[in-house]
């Protein structure tokens, strides 16, 4: 069945940066983290070590497009073009169901699709929090009252 890479988040662990070190660990290509692209949540899975599980995809930026796959994990890692991989009946729902959605994304923009992230000041003095959401407009972003 053709995947996504994937993984487990490390302690402490942001999203985008679990995201990053995964493909680079199955695939051996460096990336940055572009946005969320979407979630999936279920309970009593007997992988998920008796906790409910959330399964994040991210859209990220390669930085090269040599694969130097693992061969502990992966069986074969290679590029495959989204129409291929969205209507192969040799991947997961999920798999599929996201292979549109960037479709989607590629053709009517990102901005429709992408989860973006902002960190902002927690309130407590010094922290701070990830928040990820649909991009605001400019004039949203600094609007200070309501009309």
């Amino acid at each position: 069945m053709w995947k996504f890479p994937g993984g487990l988040s490390e302690p402490g662990e942001d999203i985008g940066d679990t995201a990053v070190r995964e493909v680079f660990e199955e695939t051996g290509i460096k990336s940055e983290f572009r946005s969320l692209l979407s979630i999936r949540q279920q309970h009593t899975n007997p992988g998920a070590f008796g906790k409910s599980d959330m399964y994040i995809i991210c859209r990220l930026k390669p930085y090269s497009f040599t694969i130097n796959f693992c061969q502990h994990e992966c069986l074969r890692c290679e590029w495959m073009d989204l129409n291929d991989l969205a209507k192969t009946e040799n991947t997961t729902p999920i798999t599929s169901r996201v292979a549109r959605l960037l479709l989607y994304g590629y053709r009517e923009g990102f901005d429709k699709i992408d989860l973006t992230v902002e960190e902002l000041p927690a309130v407590h003095t010094g922290l701070f929090y990830k928040l990820y959401h649909k991009e605001l407009p400019e004039n949203y972003k600094t609007m200070t009252g309501i009309d």
